[in-house]
């Protein structure tokens, strides 16, 4: 997890056409500037930052899903549910699990977990457009090839 760059997931377990887990650890505290405020002398994962690891994984799954032809943007954020907190360091199981797919648009919900305990849940609503550069799909090839993806180059 490289917070200061919004790259929340390590590495892709597992993907089908409905499913996705991710692994990912949270930073150490020491001399990343989001825990430096968040919260002073007792440094935790924001919330808002837990709901954007779901919502990537969530994308990478619509990322396979439709080959990697259109790009996911997240468009709603619903039912967000935190239910423990995140100390630096912890290890996270994140999973993605679609709901919907039609018209451009589609559901997921997200769920992470940590030490076989339920850290949160949320439902999502992304919507699938155009790339719109070839070199920012080539990028987003290339970053899923490196957290562990098979990507085809396109035709």
């Amino acid at each position: 997890m490289r917070l200061e760059y919004f790259e929340m997931i390590d590495r892709i377990t597992a993907v089908d056409d409905n499913t996705l887990t991710a692994e990912c650890t949270v930073p150490a505290a020491e001399g990343n500037p989001v825990f430096t405020g968040h919260l002073p002398s007792f440094p935790l994962m924001p919330g808002v930052l837990l709901i954007e690891t779901m919502a990537q994984a969530s994308g990478w799954l619509l990322l396979h899903r439709l080959n990697f032809t259109r790009m996911p943007l997240l468009a709603s954020v619903k039912e967000a549910k935190l239910r423990s907190f995140v100390l630096p360091e912890a290890s996270l199981e994140v999973h993605a699990t679609l709901v919907h797919d039609g018209s451009g648009y589609a559901v997921t919900t997200g769920r992470i977990t940590s030490a076989g305990k339920k850290v949160c849940e949320v439902e999502l609503t992304l919507r699938a457009l155009p790339f719109p550069t070839p070199e920012l799909a080539a990028m987003v090839r290339g970053r899923a090839r490196a957290l562990g993806m098979a990507v085809a180059e396109p035709a």
